[in-house]
């Protein structure tokens, strides 16, 4: 292909995004890591309302494992 340049081995390598990881977290805009809890896809019928309903809301991770993270989910 005339006049179309590649660059081939220069700049820095980029970091691969787990995907794994890419659909269980967010990120917040103030930061934080964002994901849902386990536990609310099936046999709800054993578990209370209260229990149910706390399930749905959102939970964030320690300062711990939100450095783990963020270094899998960079782009995100």
């Amino acid at each position: 292909m005339a006049g179309c340049k590649k660059s081939r081995g220069r700049g820095k390598p980029k970091m691969k995004t787990n995907r794994g990881a890419a659909k269980r977290f967010k990120k917040t805009g103030s930061g934080k890591i964002k994901y849902s809890a386990k536990g609310h896809r099936h046999c709800l019928s054993n578990k209370s309302r209260k229990h149910k309903r706390q399930e749905l809301k959102a939970r964030y991770l320690t300062k711990g494992d939100a450095k783990l993270v963020a270094r899998q989910i960079p782009y995100l």
